[in-house]
């Protein structure tokens, strides 16, 4: 499930969940709903790239990721994960979820 929200000062993000409701990626601030609408109809194309994906670890020595479109422009960023490996299956339930939403034309 993809929400839209519309901030008081008239922003727009979105936030990508996986089927359970867990948040597998919380956009970067738009700034009018036509623009995210248009980047979520075209995050089938994005996700199939590899170089979309930046790995990061923070200060906590968490790790997380980072979705951007193929001009490397930020779309996004995960939740922190405690290993690794928690981060790479993070990666792969966000492409799974986005192939699924495709799929039911809900992107």
């Amino acid at each position: 499930m993809i929400e839209i929200s519309k901030s008081e000062k008239d922003d727009y993000t979105f936030t990508l969940k996986a089927e359970s409701g867990n948040v597998l990626l919380n956009s970067v601030i738009f700034r009018n709903e036509k623009e995210v609408r248009q980047l979520i109809q075209n995050l089938s194309d994005i996700q199939k790239s590899r170089s979309v994906f930046e790995r990061k670890t923070n200060h906590n020595g968490e790790f997380l990721f980072n979705l951007k479109n193929l001009n490397g422009e930020l779309i996004g960023t995960s939740q922190s994960y405690s290993s690794e490996a928690g981060m790479e299956n993070g990666i792969k339930n966000l492409k799974k979820r986005i192939i699924d939403l495709s799929n039911l034309n809900q992107l």
